[in-house]
Order: C-alpha cells, then structure tokens, then sequence
C-alpha cells in the first residue's frame, strides 16, 4: 500500500477535533504523512499577526498529540495567514495531499462559498468532511462522515444565457418598396 498524504485543517472547533479523532481512528496508518493545517486570519499589525500565529501554532500543537497513537506517522504543522479557503485549497494543492479531513460546523469554510462546489471542484484530491454529533456516550465518538470524492464530481458549466437584441420594429417588419 501507498502512503497517503493527509492534510486536516486545525480550527479552534469542535467539529474538527472530532474530525481528527475519527481520521485517525479509522482511516490514517502508520507511515502516512500528516500535515495540521492552521490558517490565521489577515491582520495588520505585527504584534496581533504574531499572537495569531502563535495561537494557531499552540492549537496545532494540541492536535498533534492526538496524533501520538499512530506508529510511524509522520505528523508537520503548517500555519499561514490569510483567507481560510483559498488558503486551504492554495496549500493542498501546493502540497500535492492526497486527502483533505476537514471538521463541518455552522461556520466551515466549505459552507462560505458562492455555491456549494466551487472550492472542492478547484482540490485535486479527496475530501473526507466529519460532522460531531452533539452526544457522545462512554467516551466514544458519535461522528457522520461524508466524503466527496471530486475525481468523480462532474458540475456542468453554468448557462449563458441566450442574448436578445432589441432591434425596432421597422428593422423586422421592413417592407421592401415596390416599384411601379
């Protein structure tokens, strides 16, 4: 079997954690490479930029321990500014990942989007989505996974629609002069 290059976008939610959690339960092995994805929003000054990164970095950090159970895993962290879907899309496709395993919640950046495909369509690789259900019994982890695979997602172009021109009546309507 191939190794697998695996990127899950680091949020301050619990959607993604649990996102995570399932991934590595259930779908990374050993000797997959891991990238934690923590995008920052822009800011303008210095001092906020650096206490953002740092934020986002303590964040990745949090979730590289659970990544601790897998044997042989290689596991990086990457945090970046910018817009959170653009740059998530920029960085796996800079990346060349194989699987995306993002965490939905109300505020995903999957959601954002002018319509529903447009960010996935653009990823050249497959997208694991896990949404956490609200109850979790025992210490077990009720979550819903929904994959997309885009190799096979076809979205037709969207439709021009047919140009009228106005044209006067008497352009249409013209009658030819007879002649006497």
């Amino acid at each position: 079997m191939e190794s697998q290059r695996v990127v899950v976008v680091v949020e301050d939610a619990a959607a993604a954690r649990a996102a995570l959690q399932w991934a590595v339960g259930n779908f990374i092995r050993g000797g997959d490479s891991i990238t934690l994805l923590h995008v920052c929003p822009p800011a303008r000054s210095r001092r906020k930029r650096r206490r953002l990164r740092l934020v986002g970095f303590q964040l990745a950090l949090a979730f590289k321990d659970l990544c601790n159970g897998i044997a042989e895993a290689k596991v990086e962290i990457v945090v970046t500014e910018g817009e959170l879907g653009e740059t998530v899309v920029a960085t796996v496709n800079q990346l060349g990942a194989t699987t995306l395993v993002v965490g939905l919640h109300d505020k995903s950046f999957l959601y954002r989007a002018p319509s529903p495909y447009t960010r996935v369509r653009s990823l050249g690789c497959r997208v694991l989505a896990v949404r956490q259900h609200v109850t979790a019994r025992d210490g077990f982890l009720n979550a819903e996974l929904t994959q997309i695979e885009t190799i096979s997602l076809h979205i037709p172009p969207p439709k021009i629609p047919f140009p009228m021109f106005t044209l006067p009546l008497g352009v249409i309507w013209r009658r030819s002069k007879r002649r006497k």
